[in-house]
C-alpha cells in the first residue's frame, strides 16, 4: 500500500513533508554562509524538497543537462537534503576525473550501495580495500586472458551458443534480451569459476534474472527515496525485494565458491576465486597480516564482477541490434564490409583495424546508448578548488556522461545514429576523446578491454549469419529506442526477426 503512494510524486511531498522538520537541520548543517559563497551555482533548493520539484526523475539526466546550460558546467543539486555537485562536458568531466583523479577518485556509498556490500568488494568501496581488491580484479583478469588470446577463443566459443540459440527461432520474431545476457555472463562465468553454464541450467538463469532486477529496482524512484530516507526500508516493496535477490546470490556465489575451493589446487589456479583463495591461503601460511584477502571481499568482489560483467556487455549489443534494425542501410554496410574483408571465416579481433566501419558502428551504438549516463556517483576525498569553486571533503558528486556522449559541442550531430562519428573522410576509423562510454580516471571500467572485445565478436558474429530486422506488420520507423530508464538505459522490451543469410 505504501509502495503505491509512493509513485506519484504529490504523495512523495506529502510523505516528505511529514519528515521536514526532522531533516531541517540537516540540511543546513555544517555549511557555513561562507562556504555557500564560494560553491558551484544551481537553483535555489526548498528546505526539504531540495530540487526534487525542478527535475524529471523519469529522465533525470536529461533534466541535469537542461540546468547545465542555465548555470554551467559545475553546479549544485540538492536531493531532498542531500547535495549534489554535476559535472557537465567533456572537458569538465575529464578535468575532473583524470586530471583531479585523486580528489574526485572516490566512490559515494548511498545507503543502497552500502546494504549491497558493506564496503566490500570493487564498485561500492574505498581506501585501502578498494585499492588492493582492484590491484588484484585487474592482475587476475589479465592473468585469466582480459583482452588476449584466451579470451578470444572463449567469446568465439560462446558466439556459437549463442548463434545456435538464434537458429532455433527459425526466422520468428523473438526477445533476445534473455539470451544475449546468458552470452554474455558466460564469459564473466569463465573467469570467475573457470566454467560456462546452459542456458537452460535454472540456477544460472535465476541467478542472472536477479541481477537484472536488482539493477532495475535500484532506479526506481521508491529506492531514490530509501537513499535519502533509509529508515523507510522496512515499508518499501522494491527495498525488500531488491535485498531478498542480493542475498540470494550472495548465497548462490557462497556455493559455487565452497565447492571450487573443496577441489582448490594452488598449484593449479582455474579461476578468479582459486586465484584469491590461494593469495588467502599463502598469506595465512607466511603469517602476514591479511586484512583484505577475507570471505566478503571474495563474495561481494566475485558479484561486483558478475553483475557488471553481465548486464552492461548484454545491453549493450541489444542496443547494437536494435539500432542495426531500425536502420538497416547501416546494417547492410557491415555485412558488406565484413563479406568484402573476412568472407565466411569466424572473425577475430585482429580483424578490427581492417574493418573500419563495423567498428565505427559498434562505437556509435555505444555512444548513442549511453547505458549509465551519470555514471555510479563519485565523491570527494578531500576539499578541492575546482574551476574556482569550493567542494567540500565528502560531497557526492556526478559525472554527468550523458553531456559528453551527447555533448553538442563535441559531436557533430548528437542525437542521431551516425556512425561517421568515428570515420574520417577517407573512411578511417578515428579514436574520439569524448568517447567516454567507460567513464575515466581511477573509477574507468575494470572490464574496459574484455567488453570491447565481447561486443565487436558477438555482434560481427551475428552479423555474418543473420538479417536482423522488425517483427511482421512494424516498421523500421516504429521501432521504439525510448529506454527504460533504471539505475542504466536499457532497451524497451521488442521483438526481432533473425534470419539466417545461408
Amino acid at each position: 500500500m505504501l509502495e503505491d503512494l509512493f509513485q506519484s510524486s504529490t504523495s512523495v511531498s506529502l510523505l516528505m513533508a511529514i519528515v521536514g522538520l526532522l531533516v531541517f537541520h540537516l540540511f543546513y548543517s555544517g555549511v557555513s554562509s561562507q562556504d555557500r559563497k564560494r560553491e558551484p551555482p544551481g537553483p535555489k533548493p526548498l528546505p526539504l524538497l531540495g530540487n526534487l520539484l525542478q527535475v524529471d526523475l523519469k529522465r533525470l539526466d536529461s533534466s541535469l543537462v537542461d540546468l547545465s546550460k542555465k548555470y554551467g558546467p559545475v553546479f549544485t543539486v540538492y536531493f531532498g537534503p542531500k547535495k549534489v555537485v554535476v559535472l557537465a562536458g567533456y572537458s569538465t568531466v575529464r578535468q575532473a576525473l583524470v586530471n583531479h583523479a585523486e580528489e574526485f577518485g572516490d566512490r559515494e556509498v548511498t545507503p543502497i550501495f552500502y546494504d549491497f556490500n558493506k564496503e566490500n568488494g570493487i564498485l561500492f568501496s574505498n581506501g585501502d580495500s578498494w585499492k588492493e581488491m582492484r590491484r588484484f580484479a585487474l592482475s587476475t583478469l589479465r592473468d585469466f586472458g582480459m583482452g588476449k588470446r584466451i579470451s578470444e577463443a572463449r567469446i568465439i566459443e560462446e558466439c556459437r551458443y549463442l548463434i545456435e540459440e538464434f537458429e532455433q527461432h527459425e526466422g520468428k520474431a523473438f526477445d533476445n534480451a534473455q539470451t544475449i545476457n546468458y552470452a554474455a555472463s558466460n564469459i564473466i562465468s569463465a573467469i570467475m569459476f573457470g566454467k560456462r553454464f546452459e542456458y537452460k541450467d535454472p540456477v544460472f538463469q535465476a541467478m542472472v534474472e536477479r541481477d537484472h532486477e536488482s539493477i532495475r529496482l535500484t532506479g526506481t524512484a521508491s529506492i531514490l527515496i530509501y537513499n535519502m530516507f533509509p529508515w523507510l526500508g522496512p515499508f518499501l516493496k522494491n527495498y525488500k525485494h531488491l535485498m531478498k535477490n542480493v542475498e540470494d546470490n550472495k548465497e548462490q556465489i557462497r556455493s559455487i565458491i565452497a565447492d571450487l575451493k573443496e577441489t582448490l589446487n594452488p598449484d593449479m589456479c582455474r579461476c578468479f576465486v582459486d586465484a584469491f583463495l590461494t593469495r588467502k591461503l599463502n598469506l595465512e601460511e607466511s603469517e602476514i597480516e591479511n586484512s583484505y584477502y577475507h570471505d566478503e571481499n571474495l563474495v561481494y568482489s566475485v558479484m561486483n564482477l558478475f553483475a557488471a560483467g553481465t548486464d552492461t556487455t548484454g545491453n549493450t549489443l541489444r542496443w547494437c541490434l536494435l539500432f542495426i534494425a531500425k536502420y538497416p542501410h547501416f546494417q547492410d554496410q557491415v555485412y558488406e564490409e565484413l563479406s568484402r574483408v573476412v568472407g565466411s571465416r569466424q572473425v577475430r579481433v585482429d580483424d578490427r583495424k581492417n574493418l573500419p566501419y563495423t567498428d565505427a558502428v559498434i562505437h556509435e551504438a555505444q555512444r548513442l546508448a549511453n547505458i549509465v549516463p551519470m555514471a555510479i556517483p563519485h565523491k570527494t576525498s578531500q576539499d578541492v578548488t575546482f574551476q574556482g569553486y569550493f567542494i567540500k571533503e565528502g560531497t557526492t558528486v556526478f559525472p554527468l556522461l550523458t553531456s559528453v556522449l551527447h555533448g553538442e559541442s563535441e559531436w557533430e550531430s548528437p542525437h542521431t545514429f551516425n556512425p561517421s562519428h568515428f570515420l574520417d573522410k577517407d573512411g578511417k576509423f578515428i579514436r574520439r576523446d569524448a568517447f567516454m562510454a567507460f567513464s575515466a580516471g581511477r573509477r574507468v571500467c575494470l572490464g574496459e578491454s574484455l567488453a570491447r572485445m565481447e561486443l565487436f565478436l558477438f555482434f560481427t558474429s551475428l552479423l555474418q549469419r543473420f538479417r536482423f530486422s522488425p517483427p511482421p506488420g512494424v516498421t523500421e520507423d516504429e521501432l521504439d529506442l525510448a529506454p527504460i530508464v533504471d539505475f542504466t538505459l536499457t532497451p524497451s522490451h521488442h521483438e526481432l526477426c533473425v534470419v539466417s543469410r545461408q
